[in-house]
């Protein structure tokens, strides 16, 4: 190499250039020719690696060749080559230029730098993708972890070409940041922040990618597709996307609804508000009608019997209805949709069931459905829960009790 720029310098020299001239127009000449040398083997080699590697990839039955291949591991790998020619060939080019030899190897080595940096990123997008096609990591935060790694090799590669850059040793230059170190955590105060986050809620289980969020705070209601070192994003039931601070997964309350998928039902807990000057006593008459009622005849046939035999061993006058123990039209009720939600085919009969009443309020006596569906899904579950809540709603009636309705302001009462 020495021998051609001594060959091309003597040629200029001949053919009437000046000293000055002749160093300069050799220089840019060799610069030329080492560049077109050096792209022409960056993309022989380009073509050449990357056409065995796929060919390795479409014969082999695995799947991680395959993404080296998507991602441009290979196509990244080929640069190596030239660049380090290009280091070679620099003291034979710049011997006339030795000030300006410094400045080229400053260039090229932030050139490594940077390629060591897509080489690695590229690296770990073929993990992320590799560990994503893995049964157990798929609700796993691995984009997380990818760019945690990602983040510590810009750091590194950023410092790497200030120290290049400046001429300061690379430790010294890392030993010097300590004193800028508040400036750093207050520039990565978000990431530092996702960071721990995403390790609390991959630790503590907290969110997996697929589980049903409610975050009211960010108005995300919808399954999580993607955990990352920053957000959390939320696909809503409108196909909408909400994306959420990381951090904000710890540091604020939200409703995970993996408990509720993984159990054998759904929770119904709903309520009715009866009026409560239409709750009374029932009559001899009263049971007889309510005796047609299949699903409590027995029940009102057992306890007649039951209050009838108590009410005359104490002697009860039935003549004031007060007197004794009773039924009441709100009790049965009650009974009732306790029966109907025990033979109701969509109800899990193997978890809770209750029919309770709640404290009575201003707005009437509440009457609440405490049970679980056998169907998980979200539209069968409105489905079943509709049709529960019609039929009770139309059964109140049977027990001559209303339910309470605020009166419509536009009423006009035409008899005051």
């Amino acid at each position: 190499m020495n021998k051609v720029n001594h060959t091309l310098y003597q040629f200029f020299i001949d053919n009437g250039f000046t000293e000055a001239t002749a160093k300069y127009t050799n220089l840019v000449v060799l610069l030329l020719v080492i560049l077109l040398f050096v792209l022409l083997i960056d993309f022989g080699l380009r073509k050449l690696l990357v056409a065995v590697i796929s060919k390795i990839a479409r014969s082999s039955k695995t799947h991680f060749d395959d993404l080296l291949v998507t991602n441009k591991v290979p196509r990244n790998l080929a640069h190596i080559i030239p660049l380090v020619l290009a280091f070679k060939v620099t003291p034979y080019v710049f011997t006339d230029f030795e000030p300006y030899a410094i400045y080229w190897d400053k260039g090229l080595k932030v050139c490594g730098v940077i390629l060591i940096l897509v080489i690695t990123r590229s690296v770990l997008k073929t993990l992320e993708d590799f560990f994503k096609t893995i049964p157990n990591l798929k609700d796993k935060p691995i984009d997380s972890y990818i760019q945690v790694f990602m983040i510590f090799a810009w750091i590194i590669g950023l410092m790497s070409v200030f120290a290049i850059v400046t001429g300061i040793e690379f430790l010294r230059f890392v030993t010097g940041l300590g004193a800028a170190s508040a400036i750093i955590l207050l520039i990565f105060k978000d990431t530092i922040l996702g960071f721990v986050a995403s390790i609390q809620v991959s630790i503590n289980d907290m969110v997996r990618i697929g589980d049903w969020v409610t975050f009211d705070k960010f108005g995300a209601d919808g399954d999580v597709i993607e955990i990352n070192l920053a957000t959390v994003k939320v696909q809503n039931f409108d196909k909408t996307i909400t994306t959420i601070p990381t951090y904000a997964l710890i540091s604020d309350s939200f409703r995970n609804w993996r408990g509720m998928m993984e159990s054998d039902g759904r929770r119904i807990k709903r309520s009715i508000k009866i009026k409560q000057d239409s709750v009374r006593f029932m009559n001899d008459a009263d049971l007889e009608g309510l005796k047609k009622i299949q699903l409590i005849s027995a029940y009102i046939e057992t306890r007649k019997n039951d209050i009838e035999r108590f009410n005359a061993s104490n002697n009860v006058d039935k003549s004031v209805p007060i007197n004794g123990r009773n039924l009441t039209n709100i009790g049965l009720f009650r009974k009732y949709i306790e029966s109907y939600l025990m033979n109701h085919p969509a109800i899990n009969k193997n978890m809770t069931l209750m029919v309770r009443q709640l404290e009575p309020t201003g707005q009437g006596w509440p009457i609440e459905l405490y049970t679980f569906s056998a169907d998980k899904r979200w539209e069968n579950y409105e489905h079943i829960m509709s049709d529960i809540f019609d039929h009770i709603v139309a059964a109140v009636s049977y027990f001559d009790l209303e339910l309470f309705e605020f009166p419509n302001k536009n009423f006009v009462n035409f008899q005051e």
